[in-house]
């Protein structure tokens, strides 16, 4: 579902305000080097049906409300869905948010921001806007977000670092970042938690918290991040 390709930005739903046409434009570009790759496989972003995210048990088996309390999202907060997918979690955490938050559903699969586009008008939430990634990037606005969450997309991430450091540029002072995954070796879609703390530490980011009560959805670990002080 993410970062594994570029594309270009698309049209936003109706309902739904246009973004600048190029949101990164706005966010300072951290430097990349070398030391910025990492040796070890990733897996396919997964482009199948995503009715697959629509469990009806998921939310209960993710307890995906505790998951935005520990994050502290609340009305008026401002949410990065880093890899979106089908908007699951885009959708609730902008009935959380509420019309004086924005949530920004990141893809770069031009079907799923489609997808989510008509989810959002569907389901009349005018606060969700999409934003297409690239393999190195997520494009946000500078400083833009309380919070972001990469819920179950991390191993897919082919520029993890990179990707990172341009996510630690769109946060707020003591916004705090989420990632969902299970352990895995990379390329059979999970990564073990140790690889993503060093991974984030070498982005700038410091470990805040970890949980496992995301067990019973097929998950692992439930990470916290701050920005390094």
């Amino acid at each position: 579902m993410l970062f594994g390709c570029s594309v270009a930005t698309q049209q936003r739903a109706q309902h739904q305000q246009k973004p600048p046409a190029n949101l990164s434009s706005t966010t300072p570009t951290p430097q990349d080097n070398t030391a910025d790759r990492i040796d070890r496989p990733t897996s396919d972003p997964y482009t199948g049906d995503l009715s697959i995210f629509e469990d009806r048990e998921r939310e209960r088996k993710l307890q995906i409300n505790r998951v935005m309390d520990i994050l502290k999202i609340k009305e008026g907060s401002n949410v990065a869905d880093i890899g979106a997918g089908s908007g699951w979690f885009t959708v609730r955490a902008a009935r959380r948010a509420g019309a004086s938050g924005t949530i920004y559903a990141v893809e770069i699969n031009e079907d799923y921001i489609k997808y989510i586009e008509r989810r959002a008008a569907r389901e009349k939430l005018s606060n969700i806007r999409t934003v297409m990634g690239r393999e190195d990037d997520p494009r946000l606005p500078a400083r833009s977000v309380d919070a972001a969450l990469i819920l179950k997309t991390y191993h897919e991430i082919a520029q993890p670092v990179r990707v990172l450091k341009r996510l630690r540029a769109a946060m707020r002072e003591r916004a705090l970042l989420g990632i969902i995954d299970r352990n895995g070796k990379g390329d059979d879609h999970g990564l073990n938690s140790e690889q993503v703390i060093r991974e984030a530490e070498q982005a700038g980011f410091a470990l805040v918290e970890q949980y496992d009560f995301v067990k019973p959805d097929g998950m692992d670990y439930f990470l916290v991040f701050q920005v390094k002080s």
